[in-house]
């Protein structure tokens, strides 16, 4: 992982692309990155399943986005979409190996007094967590719109992200 400017803001795809949906978060990330010019003053990071190790990388962000599968009882491919107390319960909730390093990692933030200034979640409820390599069917039908919730949190906190073309027309 690349040092960078303390301060920056962060966009963190979390998941186990070996677990069906719970890849949600990694395969959101990439198509941003491949959809959009990311400015300077955002970081875009794939955490995959780190957990702890991304502890270093929080503690520098400003404000932090994190793309990921998130359980409710709403059907699967819902948007959802976290802030504020909510965001700790529903990463707690720990639906896959990953999360239980999540819940760690927002623990050790807690501790060492280094919370970002903001963490908010912006997901899609999965469908399927089983062990497989790719989405179900309802969550890749929601996964644009995921992205361009992401995109437009993105631009309301004053980040120009050019491009979405290629996004809108189905090409990545």
């Amino acid at each position: 992982m690349n040092a960078r400017e303390p301060g920056e803001d962060l966009l963190l795809g979390l998941g186990n692309l070996l677990c069906g949906d719970d890849g949600l978060g990694i395969v959101a990330l990439e198509r941003l990155r491949r959809s959009h010019v990311v400015p300077a003053g955002l970081r875009l990071v794939d955490g995959g399943t780190q957990g702890l190790s991304l502890l270093p990388i929080l503690e520098q962000a400003q404000r932090v986005w994190i793309l990921d599968a998130v359980q409710t009882d709403a059907p699967p491919g819902t948007l959802v979409t976290l802030a504020g107390e909510a965001v700790e319960p529903a990463l707690r909730e720990r639906l896959s190996p990953h999360q239980v390093g999540v819940a760690d990692l927002l623990d050790a933030l807690q501790w060492r007094g280094t919370w970002p200034a903001q963490i908010r979640v912006l997901g899609l409820v999965p469908g399927d967590l089983g062990l497989r390599i790719g989405l179900s069917e309802p969550v890749a039908r929601s996964l644009a719109a995921l992205v361009e919730a992401a995109v437009h949190e993105l631009r309301d906190a004053g980040h120009t992200l050019d491009g979405g073309d290629a996004l809108l027309f189905g090409l990545v």
